[in-house]
C-alpha cells in the first residue's frame, strides 16, 4: 500500500520531508500540497513533489490525503491538527505542537475523544543514534541518573530571533529529548543569565543557562547560547552513580594540515539531525499505514508546551525557581 500523503507548509522543513517521502523512504507519496505562499508550493513540485496537486487550503489537502504533515507555521498547527484528527487521519507535526499549553491540551484533548492516536510530534533526536545509544547506556549501565549536562548552541540566529524564542523554538528540543531520556518529568525551572555575547541584540538575551529539576530529583543545566559564531553544537552528558555518558560527536574526517590538527564543526542543524528525520518520518509512514501514529506524542507535545510556557515565565523572573504542575496522563498515552 502506498499511502497518499498531504503537506500543508512548503517551507524548507516541509519541502525537505516531500523529498525524503518521495525520492528516499517508502509506503508514501505527496499527492497534494499547500503554503500561503503559492509559489513556495509550486516550487515545491517542480523540484522534490513531481505530480502533487496545489490545494487552495489545509483543509483540502487532507481530505485529498491518507495522511498529512503539518509543517507550516506554529501559530496554524492546532487548527490544521485538529482538522486531520476530525477527518480520522494520521498527521505528524513539526513542532510545536502548539504555540501555547492550552492549544496543546485541546489537541489532547480531541484525539483522546476519537480513541485512537493519530498525532506525531517532530521532536526528531528521539530517532537520532547518538541520542539512542545514550539512552541505553542510562538505562543499563550508568545506575541512577543524577545530573545532566547539555548544551544548544547556533552560530547566529535571524533578527527577529528574540529572547522567549530560545525556550520555544530552541530549548524546545531538549526539555523532549531529555525528560525520554531519563523517562522522568520535570516539576521546576529557573533561568539566569550569564554575561551577554556583544553578537546579541536588545531584544535578546544571549546566552542563557536553564535549570531543571525532576520529579526523580535529577538536576539538569542547559546552555542556549544561539550566537556562538563557531559552528551548530549539541551537547549532552549524564551523570549517574556509576559513571558518566556523552552524546557523541556527528562523524567527521580528523585532518593533519598547515600544521594544525582539526576536526570540522557543522553550521547547519539539517546536516546534524539528517538521518534522525529520515527514521522518524518512515516510522511515521510506518504507523499511519495502519491509521495510528507512533513516536512522540499529543501528550508529549503538550508536557513540552507546558514546560517551555513555565521557563519562559522564569525569563522574566530571573533566579526564581518556578514549579512545573502536570495534569494526569490520558490511558491512551500509557
Amino acid at each position: 500500500m502506498t499511502l497518499r500523503l498531504g503537506v500543508i507548509g512548503t517551507g524548507a522543513i516541509g519541502t525537505d520531508h516531500a523529498r525524503r517521502i518521495n525520492h528516499v523512504l517508502t509506503g508514501g507519496r505527496v499527492v497534494a500540497l499547500t503554503d500561503v505562499n503559492r509559489e513556495s508550493a509550486e516550487a515545491c513540485v517542480a523540484s522534490v513533489a513531481e505530480g502533487a496537486r496545489i490545494c487552495d487550503s489545509a483543509e483540502e489537502v487532507i481530505a485529498a490525503s491518507d495522511a498529512v504533515l503539518v509543517c507550516s507555521w506554529g501559530q496554524a498547527h492546532e487548527a490544521q491538527v485538529l482538522a486531520a484528527i476530525a477527518a480520522g487521519k494520521p498527521v505528524f507535526c513539526e513542532k510545536p505542537l502548539a504555540t501555547e499549553a492550552e492549544g496543546a491540551r485541546r489537541i489532547v484533548e480531541a484525539e483522546v475523544a476519537f480513541g485512537r492516536r493519530l498525532v506525531q510530534v517532530g521532536f526528531m533526536r528521539r530517532y537520532d543514534r547518538g541520542y539512542v545509544a545514550l539512552k541505553r547506556m542510562v538505562a543499563e549501565r550508568l545506575g541512577t541518573p543524577l545530573m545532566v549536562h547539555a548544551a544548544h548552541r547556533n552560530p547566529t540566529v535571524p533578527e527577529r530571533y528574540v529572547t522567549p524564542m530560545a525556550i520555544h523554538d530552541t530549548l524546545i528540543h531538549e526539555i523532549d529529548v531529555l525528560r525520554w531520556l531519563l523517562d522522568d518529568d520535570y516539576v521546576s525551572a529557573q533561568v539566569i543569565f550569564p554575561r551577554a555575547t556583544s553578537h546579541t541584540h536588545g531584544a535578546l538575551k544571549d546566552p542563557q543557562i536553564v535549570l531543571l529539576e525532576t520529579a526523580k530529583g535529577v538536576r539538569i543545566d542547559v546552555e542556549v547560547f544561539v550566537n556562538c559564531r563557531y559552528g551548530y553544537d549539541i551537547q549532552c552528558e549524564v551523570v549517574g552513580e556509576e559513571g558518566t555518558g556523552r552524546l557523541p560527536e556527528p562523524m567527521a574526517i580528523p585532518t593533519r594540515l598547515n600544521a594544525t590538527l582539526g576536526q570540522s564543526i557543522l553550521m547547519d542543524w539539517k546536516d546534524r539531525f539528517i538521518d534522525a528525520y529520515d527514521v522518524e518520518l518512515q516510522d511515521f509512514l510506518t504507523a499511519a499505514a495502519r491509521g495510528t501514529a507512533s513516536g512522540p506524542s499529543s501528550w508529549d507535545g503538550y508536557v513540552a508546551a507546558i514546560t517551555s510556557d513555565v521557563c519562559v515565565q522564569a525569563q522574566e523572573a530571573p533566579g526564581s525557581i518556578l514549579p512545573i504542575s502536570l495534569p494526569a496522563r490520558p490511558a491512551l498515552y500509557d
